[in-house]
């Protein structure tokens, strides 16, 4: 379980922690999610905010068997990186 949430009304995946919001910003198209940026408040950077938010997403394009073009130069470093989510890079 994570607390990632999609909030599609604005095509982002959010993650709260201490009263902000990292976020990844994304386009569907069809079955595939194209994540073109992401961004942690300064005051959460160097925590693995970022990571645990990108982590989360890729569960949830899993969970709903969604693809993730990794337009974001972080998430695409993230899911080099991170090869059991092979399975959900488009």
């Amino acid at each position: 379980m994570t607390d990632v949430r999609d909030n599609p009304t604005f095509n982002r995946f959010e993650l709260d922690v201490d009263g902000q919001t990292a976020i990844a910003v994304y386009r569907r198209q069809g079955d595939t999610l194209l994540v073109h940026h992401t961004e942690t408040p300064l005051a959460l950077r160097g925590q693995g905010i970022g990571s645990r938010l990108v982590k989360g997403m890729l569960e949830i394009a899993r969970e709903r068997g969604l693809k993730v073009a990794p337009r974001c130069p972080f998430v695409r470093i993230y899911m080099d990186e991170h090869p059991e989510f092979a399975d959900v890079r488009a």
